[in-house]
């Protein structure tokens, strides 16, 4: 007996819900086609949107006056448009519906290259809403200077000013910058730039970063560094700079980054450094600076980086500095620095370099310098030191030709040590009492040794026969 269902039952059934899922598949309900319809409003107003024709006009004046690698006109009519701009361009859709340019990139490349006759653009402060300009090697066939016209700084939105490595950029940093009230960064490094620091410049609040290096600047270190309290670096490095470092740089809370390198300072470090605590890089080599280390240089825990050879700084080595347990690199050579080297500094567990060539430093190397794991170069020559160097076979195969003592006469190498070490240090000579000192490669010696014993000996010998 079947107790299934007739097949007539099921198949207006089977055929209906084919049909449900047929006309489902299908459907397309009303507005679907635009499956992002804030996406497909936003493409359509980007499309239709434009650029302020003056504005428009400024950029390609720009243009055609800084690069020759196309017809910008033609090639781009709408550079602010999608696939209409090219690398070295930023834009912005403002409140207004219209396009404005906020970047503008030459010289390196992919960017725009720069024309050989090329000079500084005066029209890049008519652009309105330009946050960011930066010319690398632009300027070198043509002398040129940095031009503004008057009262184009009023309406600019400049955050960031770049002008480097351009050999033609001459002439002295105009005043009217300090009307830029947003810069936040300005950078006018190697270029040709003379004359002093402008006070005015030292009046952006708004300054993160101030980069003059490399330059022909001279006279002093304006007082009004000091309002820049919101500067995270600070680089006046190779220029002519003179006088004493101001005081004031301690008021600039915020520093990371200080070098002052390659000048013409003069007198001590000031005291005020002492504030800087979250200075991590400071640079002051190849200045007229002496005297002794403030005292509160101890307080620069962050530091990381101390850079201060080529000076005539005449005083001992300051212990203090073993105190800075962040230290990474110090670099004190052909300073004038006397004394032993501090055993403090074999607390610089996070040491990588340490140069101290080139002094009047005596005594032994620090047996604690074994343990500083980081290290990787160390330069200790052409000093006083004498005794025996207290490195092992691991140590010297680790910094190879990145260690170098020589120049030491009074410095010698365990004989148990010394296979195949070429550091320009001899091998210690036993003697009699177990000590050590320097082996001699030929026969000629300095100093009191062997063979200066052995002539007195025969002497004595004679005399006592002659009587």
């Amino acid at each position: 007996m079947c107790f299934c269902f007739p097949c007539s039952f099921f198949l207006p059934l089977l055929l209906l819900l084919l049909l449900l899922l047929i006309s489902h598949a299908f459907f397309i309900p009303y507005g679907s086609a635009n499956a992002n319809p804030s996406l497909e409003a936003s493409n359509s107003i980007q499309s239709s949107s434009t650029m302020v024709q003056s504005e428009l006009a400024t950029l390609f004046s720009i243009m055609e006056a800084m690069s020759s690698d196309r017809t910008w006109r033609t090639s781009h009519p709408n550079p602010c448009n999608p696939g209409s701009s090219w690398i070295g361009i930023q834009c912005k859709l403002g409140k207004d519906n219209q396009f404005h340019v906020t970047r503008l990139d030459f010289g390196s490349s992919p960017n725009p290259s720069c024309k050989s006759d090329a000079i500084f653009p005066t029209e890049i402060f008519q652009l309105p809403y330009l946050e960011s300009v930066f010319f690398f090697h632009c300027f070198t066939n043509s002398n040129t200077t940095i031009t503004l016209l008057p009262g184009a700084l009023s309406n600019s939105s400049l955050e960031q000013l770049s002008l480097r490595s351009n050999p033609g950029l001459v002439g002295e940093i105009p005043a009217q910058l300090a009307s830029l009230k947003s810069l936040q960064i300005l950078t006018l490094s190697q270029n040709r730039i003379t004359g002093h620091i402008p006070d005015g410049i030292l009046r952006l609040s708004s300054l993160v970063h101030l980069d003059l290096s490399y330059n022909m600047l001279n006279g002093a270190i304006p007082y009004q560094v000091g309002n820049l309290r919101n500067l995270v670096g600070l680089d006046l490095s190779y220029n002519s700079l003179s006088g004493l470092i101001p005081d004031t740089i301690g008021e600039l809370g915020q520093l990371q980054k200080l070098d002052l390198s390659s000048n013409l300072l003069v007198g001590r470090i000031p005291g005020s450094i002492e504030k800087l605590s979250s200075l991590s890089f400071i640079a002051l080599s190849g200045n007229n600076l002496r005297g002794n280390l403030p005292i509160g240089v101890t307080k620069l825990v962050n530091l990381q980086y101390f850079i201060m050879e080529d000076t005539q700084m005449l005083m001992p080595l300051p212990q203090e500095l073993g105190m800075l347990v962040k230290l990474q690199e110090l670099r004190l050579a052909n300073s004038g620095f006397s004394g032993t080297i501090p055993p403090s500094f074999s607390q610089l567990g996070n040491l990588t370099t340490l140069s101290l060539e080139n002094n009047r430093l005596t005594g032994a190397i620090p047996v604690g310098f074994s343990s500083l794991s980081h290290i990787y170069h160390l330069n200790l020559s052409r000093n006083f030191l004498e005794g025996v160097v207290p490195f092992n076979a691991s140590f010297f195969k680790r910094l190879g030709r990145n260690l170098d003592l020589s120049g030491n006469p009074g410095l010698c190498l365990d004989p148990s040590e010394a296979d195949g070490v070429k550091i320009g240090v001899g091998v210690c000579d036993s003697h009699v009492n177990s000590s050590f000192s320097v082996k001699k490669k030929s026969g000629a010696s300095s100093g009191f040794h062997f063979s200066s014993v052995l002539k007195i000996r025969m002497f004595a010998s004679l005399v006592l026969h002659l009587l």
